[in-house]
């Protein structure tokens, strides 16, 4: 079995009862992804367990993608939580996407705590032939 330790976990903790911070986490949390490639399409998928999907907010601007995604404490604010360690509170991320990627054609499923987008390839950075001319016939290579 794996383990991942985590040496601010404790920090975070005091940090929270010491400041009364009451469930927020106080660094950034973490918004894993996996990106890649899929015939004329990229995809990016964002691990967003337990986050509603009314909650999750996608912007482009510049060819900067932003995810935003806020997750909730499931408890009430006077139930005496005994262990306190999945982050809550606002979550953050933003790509840079090539100039090659067509922004305008984003689509977005959430599925099981699986934020997924397919950004299509722009047109003009698709591989194309071009015809040659000359001589007695015409051919076409792959550009």
């Amino acid at each position: 079995m794996l383990m991942r330790t985590d040496p601010f976990r404790d920090l975070d903790r005091l940090a929270q009862q010491f400041f009364g911070a009451s469930g927020t986490v106080t660094r950034p949390a973490v918004m894993p992804m996996d990106a890649y490639r899929s015939g004329d399409d990229y995809v990016v998928e964002f691990d967003l367990p337990g986050v509603a999907a009314d909650s999750i907010e996608l912007d482009v601007e510049r060819n900067v993608l932003t995810v935003k995604a806020e997750r909730h404490p499931s408890y009430d604010d006077d139930a005496e939580v005994q262990v306190s360690e999945r982050p809550r509170g606002m979550f953050s991320r933003q790509l840079f996407l090539g100039e090659t990627l067509d922004t305008e054609h984003i689509e977005a499923h959430y599925d099981a705590g699986v934020l997924s987008l397919r950004i299509p390839i722009a047109e003009q950075a698709k591989p194309r032939k071009i015809a040659i001319t000359g001589g007695s016939e015409a051919k076409q290579i792959n550009a």
